[in-house]
Order: structure tokens, then C-alpha cells, then sequence
């Protein structure tokens, strides 16, 4: 019985620590004359680290002004 609860505590532990808060550090540029790009870092609280990987991504959206499209893009990291 002693190793049957011994092996619940190990696993209860292991699976507890899984679970985490992970920072994700995110690069944003853009085509568009003059923009001033910038880094900004965020936590992901109290997840997996394929939930984190899964949130911090690269992502590109266009920016139309006017006749003009700007292309936009956030680029992450998991730190």
C-alpha cells in the first residue's frame, strides 16, 4: 500500500509541475515608412509548455491605409 501511494505523490508532483507560467518576448515590425518597431514580452500563466508554444507564434496581417498596404508582423519567442 506504502508504494502505491509513494507512486500517486510522484506522479501527483510530476503532473503538478507541468503546469507553469512561461514568458513569450514578441518582436513587431512593419513595412510602412517611418514605423518604429518595439519589443514587448508577456506572461502566459499556469500552463503546459505546448499551450505556451501554442500562444506565442509569429503572426502577419496587412495594413491598409488609403491605396497603401503595409504588411505587419509580430514575431514570438518562448523564452
Amino acid at each position: 500500500m506504502k508504494k502505491v501511494l509513494l507512486i500517486a505523490a510522484v506522479a501527483g508532483l510530476a503532473m503538478a509541475s507541468c503546469k507553469k507560467d512561461y514568458v513569450c518576448e514578441c518582436t513587431m515590425s512593419s513595412t510602412e515608412p517611418g514605423y518604429v518597431g518595439g519589443t514587448v514580452k508577456y506572461t502566459v500563466k499556469e500552463v503546459s509548455k505546448k499551450t505556451a508554444k501554442d500562444v506565442c507564434v509569429k503572426t502577419t496581417q496587412e495594413d491598409v491605409q488609403g491605396s497603401n498596404t503595409y504588411i505587419e508582423t509580430t514575431d514570438c519567442k518562448l523564452k
